[in-house]
């Protein structure tokens, strides 16, 4: 015979339904009441760093701040109280913003300017997608996210290949223009180098002579055709990830998400999703 759910089960069940799941009257009341909040506090630290409003009205703001940062305690705390395994939650993606949408409030104590730092709240506007249902917009954010990581490792050979040709080149266009023509050393050729590469191209320093122009020359086609390899890759793991659908419902049990569209168990922990 199936066990009773215990009272505890039962509270934490139903918390869980309220946070975490958007598909009901209360969880979507619960999240669109939150994205309001999370809006007006951004808005309250944006206004609080323009000096004529901070002259005005900066004790109203301050306490405005501290409002939401205790609403934002209480709902990180129920959070951690609503799933089985706290600290899986906590360590996740949406876990750890969820901390540092509170953390500079309370270093303002002891670094003063750090509550600046609550426009890291705007990353838990993440969850509107979720909250308005629009599931494709999620999967879609999810496959980016799995390009990016199966590109890493040869994004980072190939910037290291770069990096050794600005090395190598800005050394080279300082021995041809020397101090003279503004290169006064190698570290600033480098900056050149790169500047030039990514044709941004601020025009603060240029070679003069004609062998600088000419190695200039070749440094910004090089840039365009540095620009096109990372995209490159990326798509090609982007194609790759369109393969794999994901569901967008969070585990009962950690918090965590992104398990695939078949899936009946949570890769990270185990747990019935159903």
């Amino acid at each position: 015979m199936a066990e009773e759910t215990s009272p505890q089960s039962a509270w934490q069940a139903r918390l869980h339904e309220i946070i975490f799941e958007a598909e009901t009257p209360a969880g979507k009341a619960f999240d669109v009441g939150l994205l309001v909040a999370i809006v007006l506090s951004i808005l309250a630290v944006c206004l609080e760093s323009v000096a004529e409003v901070r002259i005005q009205y900066g004790p109203q703001l301050r306490i405005l701040e501290w409002i939401f940062t205790i609403l934002f305690t209480i709902e990180y705390v129920l959070r951690l109280l609503s799933v089985r395994q706290p600290l899986k939650y906590a360590f996740s993606f949406y876990g750890i913003v969820d901390l540092m949408a509170i953390l500079p409030s309370y270093l303002s104590f002891f670094i003063a300017g750090s509550q600046s730092l609550l426009v890291i709240r705007a990353l838990r506007l993440l969850r509107v997608f979720r909250v308005l249902k629009l599931a494709h917009f999620v999967g879609e954010a999810r496959m980016l996210k799995a390009a990016l990581r199966a590109s890493i490792h040869k994004i980072v050979i190939f910037l290291g290949v770069v990096l050794t040709l600005v090395v190598i080149i800005g050394a080279v266009m300082y021995l041809i223009e020397g101090s003279e023509n503004g290169f006064g050393n190698i570290p600033l050729a480098i900056y050149w180098t790169i500047v030039t590469m990514t044709t941004v191209g601020y025009g603060d320093i240029a070679p003069q002579t004609v062998a600088g122009k000419v190695l200039a020359s070749g440094v910004m086609l090089l840039g365009y055709a540095i620009i096109a390899v990372p995209t490159g890759i990326v798509t090609v793991e982007l194609a790759s990830a369109v393969k794999h659908s994901v569901r967008t419902d969070a585990c009962p049990n950690c918090g965590a998400e992104g398990h695939a569209s078949d899936a009946a168990y949570c890769r990270y922990c185990g747990t019935s999703l159903s």
